[in-house]
């Protein structure tokens, strides 16, 4: 089992659902429907088996969007059960889907610029492999899982390494890794441009400043945008010609959709 899934029902279950175990009889079987209640794309239905420990007939699958009142997933169990796991499944159901919906609003935002919209590692301390699954689903294009998998230099590091020119030297030394840079100044800018660094990130300017920097830069790198970027102003920044713009918004400001759970008694 998923360690998060595990926790989340420790967390909630604790030593026992004492309500359904007072009203319930031990023996019903009952019925269960995961229905949306609004308009979303859906993530998160890999860990319904995990939760439930069952067999569950889906319905709809992840990046899928569903219409309010489509049923995503239907399940038949030990009552007790279904009643005791409701609310760690739709937890889940909810934030991931919320994740996946914000995703892929972004991407709408952007068609046709040529642009990719990217994740970050703004994510639920223990939840991040499951958001990062959730923006796949939306659409958005995976980062850096973490701290490992490529070399992204922020202004703590070139401050940390002595400049621009000695962060990406040292980088380069060190390993074989991708590199990205962060630029805050047009000096630095040009720094780095002349260590022929190939992939730039650009923080906290304005459409238009960013407009004019990948005016300069003219193709002699990829271009990143972040900082402050929103659904509401991130095609301006996509226009703007970045390759790519990063939010941190997606996972970490993303709204739990609503889903619900509706049960039915067997036999």
């Amino acid at each position: 089992m998923n360690p998060i899934v595990r926790l989340a029902l420790e967390e909630d279950i604790g030593t026992g659902d004492v309500t359904s175990a007072a009203c319930v009889p031990e023996s019903r079987i009952a019925s269960g429907r995961f229905l949306a209640r609004e308009p979303l794309v859906l993530a998160g239905t890999d860990l319904l088996p995990e939760i439930y420990g069952q067999p569950l007939t889906l319905l709809k699958h992840d990046g899928e969007w569903c219409a309010e009142n489509d049923v995503i997933a239907t399940i038949e169990a030990p009552a007790r059960l279904l009643l005791e796991r409701e609310r760690v499944a739709l937890n889940f159901l909810q934030r991931l889907s919320g994740v996946a919906t914000a995703a892929r609003k972004y991407v709408e935002a952007v068609a046709g610029t040529g642009c990719q919209v990217l994740d970050t590692r703004k994510t639920t301390p223990g939840m991040r492999v499951l958001e990062k699954r959730a923006v796949a689903a939306g659409g958005v294009t995976n980062h850096r899982m973490g701290l490992w998998d490529a070399i992204l230099i922020k202004n703590n590091h070139i401050a940390a390494a002595g400049g621009v020119r000695a962060a990406i030297a040292a980088a380069r030394a060190a390993s074989p890794l991708p590199i990205e840079i962060e630029v805050r100044t047009r000096g630095e800018l040009r720094e780095a441009l002349e260590s022929s660094a190939a992939h730039l990130l650009l923080d906290n300017l304005t459409a238009a400043e960013a407009r004019e920097w990948i005016e300069e830069i003219g193709g002699r790198a990829k271009v990143e945008l972040s900082g402050g970027i929103t659904l509401e102003n991130v095609r301006a920044y996509a226009e703007a010609g970045a390759d790519f713009v990063s939010s941190g918004a997606i996972t970490h400001s993303a709204r739990a959709v609503d889903i619900s759970f509706r049960l039915e008694w067997g036999a």
